[in-house]
């Protein structure tokens, strides 16, 4: 059992199991029946996502500012809210596979990349 960082949209591995979309907005142009089936995510859980703002700062960070992205999104997960759902995934890891994921196409210069480690530190099973 384990959770797997995946990017949403992409065809599922074996065992993924249920996908959760850490992300800000749903995919655009996909009518919502079709979020599961299309290969974006079962359910979203936007409070793991960055908020607007350090999107922004994602976006427009150059290599250097990257860490300060890091900084800030980590910051925003530090809220109990955040906090508690991160214990729960890393609790549920042990005991069922299902993955966590954004449509970033590169997972260094993605959020996703963040979640892993704050999976991690928590003591999930991540793959």
């Amino acid at each position: 059992m384990s959770v797997h960082v995946v990017r949403l949209g992409s065809p599922r591995r074996l065992r993924e199991g249920l996908r959760i979309g850490t992300v800000r907005r749903p995919p655009r142009g996909i009518p919502k029946d079709r979020f599961a089936s299309d290969g974006w995510y079962d359910v979203w859980l936007p409070l793991l996502a960055p908020s607007a703002a350090v999107v922004r700062l994602a976006k427009s960070a150059a290599s250097k500012d990257w860490a300060r992205f890091m900084r800030r999104y980590r910051s925003e997960m530090g809220s109990p809210e955040a906090g508690h759902v991160l214990d729960l995934l890393a609790a549920l890891s042990h005991r069922v596979d299902f993955s966590v994921g954004c449509y970033c196409e590169d997972e260094n210069r993605c959020h996703r990349s963040v979640l892993r480690e704050l999976l991690l530190e928590r003591g999930a099973r991540v793959t």
